[in-house]
């Protein structure tokens, strides 16, 4: 008696047809994604219909949306403009805001750190964005930053420092 070795019985399963092989895959592959695209569409309408958000994609743009914007407000030492803008945008919803001078005696000087951790940042004078520049080029390459022009004559929560930062400010930090 002769071995046949496992090739010969695949091709013999192979001729034949046996049932012991695994079943040949399905021709229907493209109706189901054409079911599957239907419920999509019909899903999709009737979120339209409800005013909701669908599929994931969206909430993802929507909760990415919804995080707090976060700005950083600089001046030399962190003494008067700064801190004054902090308080004032401090209480504003869907805000994160901090202070911080450039000058080494600020009370909080500005660091590595609060620059990555901003997405806005709004300087009050020309020469404290040479400063950021020249200190943290790489960093700032891809940041908003802005000059509000705002001069040093202002004392802490001075009334016309406050309706200064809300005109300059405001349509800075919430333009798109």
């Amino acid at each position: 008696m002769t071995h046949r070795g496992r090739a010969w019985r695949r091709l013999q399963r192979r001729k034949h047809g046996s049932h012991t092989s695994k079943p040949a895959p399905r021709a229907c592959w493209q109706e189901k994604s054409w079911r599957l695209l239907y419920f999509r569409s019909a899903k999709f309408k009737r979120a339209q219909q409800l005013g909701r958000f669908w599929p994931h994609r969206e909430w993802e743009t929507v909760l990415k949306d919804a995080e707090p914007i976060r700005v950083l407000f600089i001046c030399s030492k962190n003494q008067w403009r700064s801190p004054t803008a902090e308080q004032v945008f401090r209480r504003e919803p869907g805000l994160d805001v901090r202070s911080a001078g450039t000058a080494r005696s600020a009370r909080r000087t500005v660091s590595i750190s609060d620059i990555r951790w901003a997405d806005i940042i709004l300087v009050m004078e020309d020469k404290h964005r040479a400063r950021l520049r020249a200190q943290f080029r790489d960093e700032l390459r891809y940041k908003r930053f802005h000059s509000l022009d705002i001069p040093d004559l202002y004392r802490y929560m001075d009334p016309d420092l406050i309706e200064l930062l809300k005109d300059k400010a405001s349509p800075l930090i919430w333009a798109a």
